[in-house]
């Protein structure tokens, strides 16, 4: 609207991509592979909470209890059991945000991401080399604490050790998920690996981490794209996009 130049994801994109509930929508409604969910919007909460309840024991267990528009893992927590821990995991998310989602677990997957990147002669998004997560945490997941804390409680592999199939999957998948919410600029692409090999997509974040220790810059570096460049084409991609609608 002000007519600037900037980075990344327009409006809805940036939006429909913080919003879990509606990001996975988006995907499954252009073919994308994403888990089971449930979403518990505050209405249906105040309103019927043995119904939401019951929606969630319908999942397999584990469930992952998230605020549905949060970030950095904050307010997560892992429910191994239909129990009243499931209405706490649901407070404890509420601190952060009125809408939860419940996303089912998947027991043994590998957790693999890719970073992915508009192409600046115009062609399709460009995808980089896979990385894996290997956590080790207490949790059992990759939170807040194993995110951010000095002690390291994750092993971050750039590239990741996998089939070259598997690499050529999850890339393809990463820029069809880029492209079904309109992301442009650059992205993050989560993705579960099953134990019988199917690829599920977690999320995809429209503005990942940019420490030079974070995982975006890591897989471009890995990809031949060191940090001072990767901004460079970021910016340069930013200048060449024209403002107002498009």
């Amino acid at each position: 609207m002000m007519g600037t130049r900037y980075v990344g994801a327009g409006v809805l994109a940036s939006a429909v991509g913080m919003d879990k509930h509606y990001m996975k929508l988006v995907l499954a409604a252009s073919g994308l592979p994403v888990g089971p969910f449930v979403p518990i919007i505050p209405s249906q909460w105040q309103r019927d909470k043995a119904a939401c309840l019951e929606a969630i024991a319908a999942l397999h267990y584990p469930v992952f209890v998230k605020p549905a528009r949060g970030g950095s893992s904050l307010g997560i927590s892992r429910v191994d059991d239909a129990s009243r821990a499931s209405e706490q995991a649901i407070e404890v998310a509420h601190a952060y945000d009125p809408k939860i989602i419940v996303e089912q677990g998947f027991v043994g997957a590998r957790e693999l991401e890719c970073g992915v990147m508009d192409d600046l002669d115009g062609g399709s998004p460009i995808a980089s080399v896979v990385a894996e997560i290997r956590v080790r945490s207490e949790s059992g997941f990759y939170d807040f604490e194993a995110k951010y804390l000095p002690e390291e409680q994750v092993d971050l592999d750039v590239p990741a050790q996998v089939r070259p199939e598997l690499a050529d999957e999850v890339q393809q998948l990463a820029i069809r998920t880029f492209e079904a919410i309109g992301c442009e600029g650059l992205a993050r692409v989560d993705v579960f690996v099953t134990h019988d090999g199917r690829v599920v997509i977690n999320e995809i974040n429209t503005m990942p981490g940019f420490t030079p220790h974070s995982m975006f810059p890591r897989m471009w570096a890995a990809s031949g794209v060191p940090y001072p460049e990767l901004v460079d084409r970021l910016i340069t991609l930013a200048l060449r996009r024209p403002v107002g609608l498009r």
